[in-house]
Order: structure tokens, then sequence, then C-alpha cells
């Protein structure tokens, strides 16, 4: 094990146990209430709610690209919710989730920075896995073209695309048409999660490719696609 690796995992635990401090809420692992809980130095998130206070129609109505954010952060529920909207499962199978894929076979992976770091989603256990433990937001506005307003924000979550679980299947068609397509749904899912939250959001799709993807770390088969920045909107009561 080289001395890079034993640092980047004691930042990654830091990382989470800022995390659970910040929170202030993560249960043992073998509670069954549906809070958050550790599982295996992840975080296990709240059961996300099936249930809103608007309407389907209410929220595309309200739905606004939104830049200027307060520094109030999100709660874990509120992340939970949004990244079960965008890649998380909604029936008895792992192909079964809240966007459609073109065969079933979901190539995008899906990140959240916030102040504590970047953690990586896993919708089979609807879990948070740190990544990196230290806050990449500013570098990630820079990597965008220096739109600060990405720095600013509570949280971003960024999908990036494995395009050869597509292209293995459909070829050029798979990587001109459906792998943005599944990026597209995951994307408008967030967006009005985000508005039937309260939040704001806006999708970025202006950045350096390779930039992004050396700041949230990732391998080279994933192609960052999205950036969405979202918090509490400046001025809302």
């Amino acid at each position: 094990m080289t001395r890079r690796t034993v640092l980047r995992g004691a930042a990654a635990m830091a990382s989470l146990a800022s995390m659970k401090a910040r929170h202030g809420r993560i249960a043992m692992a073998h509670d069954t209430s549906g809070g958050p809980s550790k599982e295996r130095c992840g975080i296990r998130l709240p059961r996300p709610s099936l249930k809103g206070s608007i309407t389907l129609e209410e929220a595309i109505a309200r739905r606004r690209s939104v830049r200027d954010f307060t520094d109030r952060p999100l709660s874990l529920e509120e992340v939970g919710q949004l990244l079960w909207a965008a890649e998380g499962i909604t029936g008895h199978a792992s192909y079964l989730r809240a966007h459609p894929s073109a065969g079933g076979l979901h190539p995008l992976e899906v990140y959240l920075l916030d102040p504590d770091g970047i953690f990586h989603y896993e919708p089979g256990g609807h879990l948070l896995r740190p990544v990196r433990g230290d806050d990449q937001r500013g570098d990630l506005a820079k990597a965008a073209h220096r739109q600060w307003f990405i720095a600013d924000a509570a949280c971003v979550i960024a999908i990036a695309a494995v395009f050869g679980r597509t292209t293995r299947k459909y070829g050029d068609r798979g990587r001109m048409r459906y792998v943005p397509m599944d990026a597209a749904h995951a994307a408008q899912n967030v967006l009005l999660q985000a508005v039937a939250l309260g939040l704001g959001a806006v999708p970025v799709g202006a950045f350096d490719d390779e930039a992004v993807r050396l700041v949230l770390g990732i391998p080279a088969a994933e192609v960052p696609l999205y950036l969405i920045p979202i918090g509490r909107p400046r001025g809302q009561s």
C-alpha cells in the first residue's frame, strides 16, 4: 500500500467523521427506523419520502434556474431525497430506478460535493461513500470556467457516465443518443425534486471535462456530463 493510498483513505475517513458530526444524526448500522446509519465506512441515507408538499405540476411550473444561494446547509434527509431522485432504486430489482435507462443498463454514476468533501452515491444500499475528504466546490467552480455560484451552493450533484455499459449493446447510438438521454432524465428529476423540497438548483454543462474528472477523482472510464449546484435560494422566506 502506497503512502498516497494511506493518506487518501485517511482523508476519506475524516470527511465521513465530519459529515456525521455536522449532521449529528448518524445511528448504528442495525437501526431499522429508516434513519441514517453507519455501514462499512459509508452513510446509509434516510429512507426517501414518497409524498411531497406540492404536486408534480406545481414543481414543473415553479422550476427556475437558481444561481444565488444562502449559506444554510442541507439536511441529510434532503440530500438523500435528491440523490434518490437522481438514481435511486424504486422497484424490486436494481434496474428499476427513478429514471428510465436504455436497456436497463444504467451507465450513470452520481457524486455529491459539499463542505465535507466528495461522496459517491450507491443506489443499491441508498448509501454515500467518501471519495475525498476536503471541500472541492471551489476547484469545481474553476473547472467550470470560474462559475463561482457553484462554490456557493450548499452541495453539487455531479453526474458522470460509463459509456461502455451502454455502447457494448447499442454501439454509437448508445454514445450519441442513449447515454445523454439517461443523464437528462436523471438531471430533470433532481431539478424537480429540488423544487419540491423548497430548494433552488441549476444544471451546468459548461466545464472542462478533464478538469472536472480530476477534481472528482473518478476513473478515466467515467465522463462527467452534468453539474447541478443546489441550495436554499437567497431571498426565499
